[in-house]
This record gives C-alpha cells, structure tokens and sequence, in this order.
C-alpha cells in the first residue's frame, strides 16, 4: 500500500506545473489589432493610458475616439471581437512633438498572471515635427488572470 501511495504522489508530483515558470504566451495567441500613431495633436481625448477593454460599448467607444480626427481603424486587422471569447488590451502613449515614436509589447503568462511588458521606443536620429500619439492593441484569449502591466 505504501509504495502504491508513493508512485501516486510521484505522478502527481511530477504532472504539477510549478507557478515560478514564466512563459511567453503563444504567438498565435495574441493577435495585433492596430499598432501606429494618431496625428490628431491630441484632439482625440486619449490620455496616456493602458486599457483592458472587455465589452463591445467600450471598445465601440474607444473606437470612435481614434476615429473622431482620422479614420485610424481602417487599417485595423479587425473591429469586430466576441469578447466572450477575447479580451483587448489597448496602450496609448503620450502625444509627442515629433514623429519616429512608438510602441511595442511583450506578454507573458503564468499561473497568477498576464504581465504586460511595455517597450516605447523613440525617433533615432533626426525626427519630423509632426505631433503623434503612439498605440498598440492587440486580442488575447479571454481569462480570469488578472493582467499586470509594467
């Protein structure tokens, strides 16, 4: 009896997934929706911000105001989501004084997360002066993990 309880922690044991490990979420798993500029010099109403958008009203909403200057969506891989299936995940920068501005994101996941790694990138060397307001969206399968964003 012993050694049938040890082999049958052992198989457990060893199927546990330990919740130190961090791993890329799949790459078909995140979806880019839009990533660009808005060249509205703010005129948008879009403060920087990092949003999770879960319902049609809001991403219905956001969209309107991207399009409120130039009809941004246009180039938009998709604007129609089944958020019972998907959650967005939408980053706006700061309006810039010149272009050559933007954003880039890396997920990862884990068993207590979605860690939303936010890189933004810069004008290397000379710039054009037009205002811009970098964004990145993207579609995530929909889950009860919270989503951190750093």
């Amino acid at each position: 009896m012993n050694k049938l309880f040890a082999i049958l922690v052992l198989l457990f044991a060893l199927n546990c997934k330990s919740t130190e490990h961090q791993t890329k979420m799949a790459k078909e798993d995140i979806v880019l929706i839009g990533k660009g500029n808005l060249f509205g010099s703010g005129a948008e109403g879009i403060e920087k911000q990092n949003l999770i958008v879960t319902g049609s009203d809001q991403w219905n909403g956001l969209l309107k105001k991207m399009n409120s200057v130039n009809n941004v969506s246009d180039s938009f891989s998709e604007t129609k989501v089944d958020f019972s299936k998907y959650t967005l995940i939408a980053i706006f920068d700061d309006v810039k004084g010149t272009g050559g501005h933007s954003i880039e994101l890396d997920i990862n996941t884990n068993s207590e997360n979605i860690e939303v790694n936010i890189d933004h990138k810069g004008p290397e060397g000379i710039a054009t002066t037009v205002m811009t307001q970098p964004f990145y969206i993207v579609k995530i399968p929909k889950s009860d993990l919270p989503i951190l964003f750093k």
